[in-house]
């Protein structure tokens, strides 16, 4: 699978069988022993302020197409980070992401150590489009998305 920008993104069929779309950012952290549960919690689990505003803004947006939020009451038994449910975690890997009438999206965040008190952070983005509003969706969002994600990787460090 291919990035917008023509970059390889890997294979993450398992976590949003027919999706169409997926990017991926990487950083790497040095010192921090994280395991990827933790760098999911450094880097979704508060938001900075302009993004609080945009996904507020978000959030006004789209009540009247009756999207999810993030906002609402039902948890997954297995939690949150941040405003993501956790669908699961793995060694190395934890699984987020919500289901909704236009879309489903999964963010992976990944640990890999490098050695020498060096880790690689990864977060990929996985979109599965349902209809003509989830495709418009993505394509409304995509220049914030490429924004956020970084900025919110950042604050792993």
């Amino acid at each position: 699978m291919t990035n917008p920008l023509g970059q390889v993104v890997p294979n993450h069929c398992d976590a949003l069988a027919g999706a169409q779309f997926a990017d991926r950012y990487v950083l790497v952290t040095e010192g921090l022993s994280l395991t990827a549960l933790g760098a999911a919690e450094r880097a979704l689990g508060r938001t900075p302020p302009w993004i609080g505003r945009l996904m507020a803004l978000r959030n006004l947006a789209v009540r009247p197409f009756r999207l999810k939020t993030g906002l609402e009451a039902a948890v997954l038994p297995s939690g949150r980070i941040g405003i993501f449910p956790l669908i699961s975690q793995f060694p190395g890997k934890v699984v987020l992401g919500l289901d909704d009438r236009h879309l489903d999206f999964r963010v992976l965040v990944e640990v890999r150590d490098l050695g020498m008190g060096r880790q690689e952070v990864a977060a990929t983005t996985i979109v599965k489009t349902h209809n003509w509003l989830g495709r418009a969706y993505l394509a409304i969002i995509m220049p914030f998305h490429r924004i956020v994600v970084p900025a919110m990787l950042a604050q792993i460090r």
